[in-house]
């Protein structure tokens, strides 16, 4: 799959490459980029205007952050998490939620906590009315929001890593948008039991929410 039509396009506020690296980074965030994409040096050259040098020293930040693999004499694709990595990952963002959330209930405001009930509220309406890749902007927007109002910028850039590698591994295994008839039956019950669990979690997040200035710690961590 050639990058090109997937990537989102750049501005002129920041230095090339970190407008390069935003571009792939939130590309591969809302899985207009899927895992085991190629990004050769040639297309992202020609799509941005800049020299080899530039791209590879963007694709070498890449995948020191994990979003992209460089593979010797093959190049670099979006990253593909193994069943390892995936059960590690997610291990890591339960912990760094449960200290994030902690220290939200401390130091979130009003108005801070009733942006994050607003955005909650627009994920949940973008569940019944786009598709995978915008909701999966919105999910994200949330949990980086809420990171945020930790106040504490090493777990919120540790958390914006590990949110970056879940939406790999959820592109991983969400169903694409057009698939062969023989397999339609099998994607709609996959479509379906994703349905059910993107729900699960709205309601347990927006319970969180709730609870935040409330409920004391122990309760907090049981709603997580």
């Amino acid at each position: 799959m050639r990058p090109s039509g997937a990537l989102t396009q750049v501005g002129d506020s920041d230095d090339v490459e970190t407008r390069i690296y935003r571009a792939v980074f939130d590309s591969v965030m809302s899985q207009r980029l899927t895992p085991g994409t190629k990004l050769t040096e040639t297309s992202l050259c020609s799509l941005f205007g800049v020299s080899r040098s530039v791209v590879r020293k963007v694709l070498q930040r890449l995948a020191h952050d994990h979003i992209v693999q460089l593979r010797p004499n093959r190049g670099a694709i979006v990253a593909v998490p193994t069943p390892e990595e995936t059960r590690q990952i997610f291990e890591a963002r339960r912990a760094l939620e449960a200290a994030i959330v902690q220290l939200v209930a401390l130091h979130a405001t009003a108005a801070d906590l009733n942006a994050l009930r607003q955005q909650l509220a627009q994920e949940h309406q973008a569940m019944h009315r786009y598709g995978q890749p915008d909701w999966a902007r919105l999910a994200s927007g949330f949990h980086m929001r809420l990171a945020a109002l930790c106040r504490n910028p090493i777990l919120e850039r540790y958390l914006v890593e590990t949110i970056s590698r879940c939406s790999l591994i959820v592109a991983l295994h969400e169903p694409p948008a057009t698939q062969p008839a023989s397999t339609m039956n099998t994607a709609a019950s996959s479509t379906a039991s994703n349905a059910v669990t993107r729900q699960a979690r709205w309601r347990s997040w927006r319970g969180v929410c709730k609870a935040i200035g409330i409920a004391p710690a122990q309760v907090l961590e049981q709603l997580l």
